[in-house]
């Protein structure tokens, strides 16, 4: 229980920051962090600025958010025996500097893609997908509790090799929803991802596809954040229409199914592979 509440707890701790850095208004339907403490310091007429204060508050809640994340994790493990706490806590370090690794790749993309071969954009748009999300979203907290569990090593292996494919196609509808989800489900504005400019693998197979008028229409357009509604309609068919949307379900098909031959081959326990199955079905149908 300590270790799911610390994966709890860092997840949270990586959404504060992420949407400091993307600038985003809200989570899940309510204001984002640093909103919620601009908006205190506002109500309140303290002195200095609002938005200032809200950054730099998000930035400590994040820290205290990672520093309470390891002091749960360590409980938790404190009871179980030293391989499998060592294993726990080897791997949580490992998704930790991978998350962040990721996000730094995230905002290196976001900037560096002008620079960058246009055949090129897709696999870089990849590797944020597994080092962002896909790791520490599936493929770590499935390996942290094989190993609390005492997994053996094949065991291990099983759960990445079901894990990091899941975890891909996880990201990649995390994508479609981020310009195609329902605001009123998903808690966030339509076309989110598009007034930030995420350079996702959507983007990326996009420009591949579109024409050299359209593809300059679109990175005119992505990342503007004033874009209105009918801009937003534009895109979203513009990606439509090139077979880019198709393409990333053909992906999160193929991944997901590839997770579940690795889930097939793995000689896990019946009511464990029963309850991933489920997982897997959950994470890549999901709309929210």
């Amino acid at each position: 229980m300590s270790a799911s509440a610390a994966l709890e707890v860092f997840h949270a701790a990586a959404l504060v920051h992420d949407d400091l850095i993307d600038n985003s208004d809200t989570r899940r339907g309510a204001p984002s962090a640093h909103r919620v403490f601009e908006s205190r310091h506002a109500d309140s007429a303290w002195a200095g600025s609002a938005p200032d204060y809200g950054r730099a508050t998000a930035v400590l809640l994040g820290d205290l958010l990672l520093g309470w994340s390891d002091e749960l994790l360590d409980d938790g493990l404190a009871a179980l025996p030293t391989q499998a706490a060592r294993a726990a806590r080897l791997e949580f370090n490992r998704m930790r500097t991978e998350v962040t690794v990721g996000q730094y790749l995230d905002i290196l993309e976001e900037r560096a893609w002008v620079a960058m071969p246009d055949d090129a954009q897709r696999e870089r748009a990849e590797r944020v997908v597994v080092f962002k999300s896909a790791k520490y979203s599936i493929e770590a907290p499935l390996v942290i509790g094989g190993a609390i569990a005492g997994g053996s090593p094949a065991e291990l292996d099983a759960l990445r090799a079901f894990g990091l494919p899941l975890g891909i196609a996880f990201q990649l509808r995390d994508d479609l929803l981020g310009v195609y989800g329902d605001p009123s489900v998903t808690g966030k504005p339509a076309g989110d991802d598009l007034r930030e400019g995420k350079r996702t693998v959507l983007v990326a197979i996009a420009r591949e596809r579109l024409s050299s008028p359209e593809r300059q229409l679109l990175d005119d357009l992505l990342g503007d954040p004033d874009l209105d509604e009918e801009q937003v309609r534009s895109l979203q068919q513009a990606l439509r229409d090139c077979g880019a949307v198709d393409e990333v379900e053909r992906i999160i098909a193929m991944r997901t199914e590839e997770a579940n031959r690795a889930l097939e081959a793995a000689k896990l326990d019946r009511d464990a592979s029963i309850a991933l199955a489920d997982l897997a079905g959950a994470v890549t149908r999901r709309v929210s």
